[in-house]
């Protein structure tokens, strides 16, 4: 592939942090959950989509017990699971990532927290911050039967908390396959620090992080 065709995407996206800042997402402190993740087994998986990978990825990274968070793609086919056809929004995916962790460490439920409170507004439909079209939908991908009894309990708590001034657009989407995104998306945000995208959108959401819940917040970007 021509040098030009692998700039443009990243180009493109640092274009969007000249956009103003009337869509940036609202940090909040979203409730502890109600009910708690039951979960055994030395690792469990999960899949969140909330804007931009790069920030969705970057905060997660900065969770003790995340073992990994890799960006991608889930909700469409084999075919279509790369960034140039994604970001047409002509697809049916979404930019998501999986995240491996040790539920002994950081729960399910406290990864939903997380989401909530500094990566994505479950307000915006089909958009976050500068980014918008279906591809950059929040949305959360259950594993087990556990994860979508904890993530159904819990969008129906943040309705109830009343966090927000419009209703709650997050949808529980079934699992399908998981594509991996193109390398040079893959820890995007520890790479370009200085990326004006990163600088505008997506470090403010780790400040968050530290500040919020010190207690789960690491500053390395090195897996545990």
């Amino acid at each position: 592939m021509r040098r030009a065709a692998l700039l443009a995407p990243v180009l493109a996206l640092a274009a969007a942090c000249q956009q103003p800042a009337v869509a940036a997402e609202k940090v909040v402190r979203a409730p502890v959950a109600g009910v708690k993740a039951q979960e055994t087994g030395k690792l469990s998986t999960a899949i969140f989509a909330g804007g931009c990978f790069w920030g969705v990825e970057g905060v997660f990274s900065h969770v003790k017990g995340v073992k990994s968070a890799v960006s991608g793609y889930h909700g469409g086919k084999a075919a279509s699971a790369r960034y140039d056809v994604v970001s047409s929004g002509m697809t049916q995916h979404a930019e998501a990532v999986k995240v491996v962790y040790d539920p002994s460490v950081i729960r399910y439920d406290q990864l939903l927290r997380i989401l909530f409170s500094v990566v994505t507004d479950p307000t915006q439909r089909n958009r976050q911050g500068p980014d918008v079209g279906a591809h950059y939908r929040s949305a959360i991908v259950p594993l087990s039967a556990e994860q979508r009894k904890v993530a159904q309990a819990y969008l129906k708590q943040l309705g109830s908390a009343k966090l927000w001034d419009k209703p709650i657009v997050t949808k529980i989407e079934s699992p399908r396959k998981f594509y991996p995104a193109e390398a040079y998306h893959q820890d995007f945000m520890a790479k370009n620090p200085k990326h004006g995208y990163i600088v505008r959108w997506d470090a403010p959401k780790v400040r968050a992080l530290s500040k919020m819940y010190p207690g789960v917040y690491k500053a390395s970007f090195t897996r545990d």
